[in-house]
């Protein structure tokens, strides 16, 4: 087996994109087993590529019991650190095995099976980690929906994943408000057709909930009841969980993530990127709703052995913006991952770093970012105010993992800012012209993965192959679009740019422009409208909207834009920060029909932007950066056209 340390990066690299059936048959060996592949890459009967085919595995076994039987048992395991409930608690691996284990049977005995789905609707609590863990224990798939979102956005993964059972909680917590859970779950499964046969509600002492006599169960009372149970063997390909992404039609995409080529690669990750060993502790600042929960909260860390920080908080006001700085030193943080917003947010109540200084963080040894693009002044600042290595890497829901970064565990290389570094082995990545060309250095283009995509990427869509093929497969034959673009220096740093879609980034959040496009459409007084992000310097990006009105119609513009940021705030939820909605007379446009949303999110952004020779009204334009600045959103006042 060939030793991390012993090859370069650029001969490992060489080597899983020569032979990735050899290179992957080495890092499955890092991976317990009960009966090995007999196939390690393959396509099933979809002409679709699997990892692992014949292999049989229990994830939640790679990451619990394994590490008890071989005497790792009274180390921690989790760490569970709520600054909005002045709550610490941990649990070893015993412990988490005993609290998996019982909520695995109990959902067993609710009727819950092997490729029966659950929903989990949760705060950041150690119950939602058990209850990830409990479904893979029996081979069920979980679909955990960020509990930022609205009902109806919960409505419609409901419906598509058709859970049996649905695990919430009475509220979750953001800074010193408690947001009830329960209402949201109630409302939810009162819009949406299918039905649980059971919820299963953990009831928080600040706010308990009213459950329903017929349908709802108290967590607690529940497992106190069960019985545990043991892992069940499942095969490779099994589906282990469903988590949905924001796609350009409104309706999510239900990304599919298989059981074996999960865990091979984020074992081969912490080990190549992150540089961790069993026992570090590890500190992904981030929630189990999204990828990064899943891959670098749950599973990853404990599947290596780790220490994996669960944290119930946010970067300020719980109580500080050095709170941060308190948990890497109250528990030993040997590597953090957050997005840049965290840090945004950090620099701007603390720019002069004054409260880390209170803190001993002399256990850290990498700062990891994703999420979103990190800006060069978030990283400049904190290469000034962390003593460690700040690497920027780049990966996406689909992925879930990172595709470019610098590879700490094999061969450390300079940072350039701006740059998530160099593609991350297995993953041929390559910049395309409009026709499929391949582009040179510092050639601007999609940013596609030649195919076969590496084990642990996404093998299909929930129920929708053909939309998989249509929305990743389509554009590029033999190539993955990953739906940014960007470029490749000459020293083969890759540079990402954002969105070729109209799917925006809202503090490392995807979400689609083009719902919210539907939304304020469906307003009485709109007769049409175009929602564009724009820059923001806490974000990243956020959602602004722009409204024709209806002929005839007239409207107090705040009370219009209260209702319509209402009608997101509602149907999306607060996630989505949709704060500004501008009347304009009418929308700039081709010739063609086709709405300028790029022209304007330049114009907002205060950059340099081309007036489209086919535009139909280019005075339009002027009326729109009038209205931004009047409004003062984004830095319309630079505007320079060219």
């Amino acid at each position: 087996m060939h030793s991390l340390t012993t090859q370069s990066y650029k001969e490992r690299y060489a080597r899983s994109l020569a032979d990735p059936e050899a290179f992957w048959a080495e890092q499955a060996q890092y991976i317990p087993w009960y009966t090995a592949p007999t196939q390690i890459l393959s396509t099933d009967d979809e002409g679709l590529t699997r990892w692992y085919t014949g292999g049989k595995l229990n994830t939640c076994y790679a990451a619990i019991d394994y590490h008890v039987e071989q005497g790792r048992g009274a180390q921690t395991a989790l760490i569970y650190d709520s600054p909005v409930t002045k709550t610490v608690q941990t649990f070893t691996y015993s412990e988490l095995q005993d609290e998996v284990s019982r909520l695995a049977g109990l959902l067993q005995m609710l009727g819950v099976g092997k490729g029966d789905t659950v929903v989990i609707y949760m705060p950041m609590v150690p119950e939602a980690a058990f209850a990830l863990l409990a479904c893979a224990r029996i081979g069920a798939i979980h679909s955990v929906v960020f509990g930022g979102f609205a009902p109806h956005e919960l409505a419609i993964r409901i419906d598509d994943a058709k859970p049996t059972v649905i695990l919430s909680a009475s509220c979750g917590i953001e800074f010193e408000k408690v947001i009830p859970y329960k209402p949201l779950l109630d409302e939810a499964l009162r819009q949406s057709a299918h039905q649980p046969v059971r919820c299963l509600i953990l009831q928080r002492p600040m706010h308990p909930a009213a459950l329903h006599p017929r349908r709802d169960l108290d967590w607690q009372a529940s497992v106190a009841q069960a019985n545990p149970v043991g892992c069940m063997p499942l095969d490779a390909t099994d589906p282990l969980y469903i988590l949905y992404t924001s796609g350009t039609t409104g309706k999510p995409k239900g990304i599919v993530r298989d059981n074996g080529g999960h865990a091979v690669a984020l074992a081969y990750s912490l080990r190549a990127i992150y540089d961790v060993k069993p026992g570090d502790v590890f500190w992904a600042a981030s929630d189990v709703g999204w990828v990064v929960g899943h891959s670098y909260i749950v599973y990853g860390p404990l599947i290596q052995g780790c220490t994996t920080v669960l944290f119930e908080g946010k970067p300020v006001r719980t109580p500080d913006a050095g709170t941060f700085w308190r948990v890497i030193e109250q528990h030993g943080v040997n590597v953090l991952f957050t997005a840049p917003t965290a840090f945004r947010a950090i620099r701007k109540e603390d720019p002069e770093a004054l409260l880390r200084n209170k803190y001993d963080i002399s256990s850290l040894r990498y700062l990891f970012l994703a999420g979103e693009r990190c800006d060069p002044p978030t990283l400049h600042w904190l290469q000034e105010v962390v003593p460690v290595p700040v690497i920027d890497h780049w990966w996406q829901t689909e992925s879930g993992w990172p595709m470019v970064a610098n590879q700490m565990g094999i061969e450390p290389v300079p940072v350039k800012a701006g740059s998530a570094t160099w593609p991350v082995c297995g993953f041929n990545l390559q910049i395309l012209g409009e026709n499929g060309q391949p582009l040179g250095p510092d050639e601007e283009g999609y940013v596609c993965l030649k195919l076969p995509l590496p084990p642990g990427s996404l093998p299909t869509l929930w129920n929708d192959t053909p939309r998989f093929r249509q929305s990743y497969l389509s554009r590029f034959p033999g190539y993955y679009l990953t739906g940014d673009g960007g470029y490749i220096d000459d020293d083969g740093y890759v540079y990402i740019m954002g969105r070729v879609d109209d799917v925006i980034n809202v503090a490392g959040h995807r979400l689609s422009t083009g719902e919210m496009e539907e939304m304020v459409g469906s307003h009485p007084a709109v007769a049409e409208c175009a929602v564009i992000g724009i820059a923001d310097e806490l974000r990243g990006q956020r959602p602004v909207g722009l409204v024709v009105l209806k002929d005839g119609v007239e409207v107090d513009e705040p009370h219009l834009e209260a209702e319509l940021v209402g009608i997101i705030r509602d149907r999306i939820g607060a996630v989505a920060y949709f704060r500004n909605a501008l009347v304009v007379k009418r929308l700039p446009k081709t010739r063609f029909g086709k709405s300028l949303r790029k022209t304007i999110r330049e114009i907002a952004d205060g950059g340099p932007y081309a007036v489209p020779s086919t535009i139909d009204d280019p005075a339009i334009l002027d009326e729109i950066r009038a209205r931004l600045m009047t409004q003062n959103i984004g830095h319309a006042f630079r505007f320079q056209a060219i």
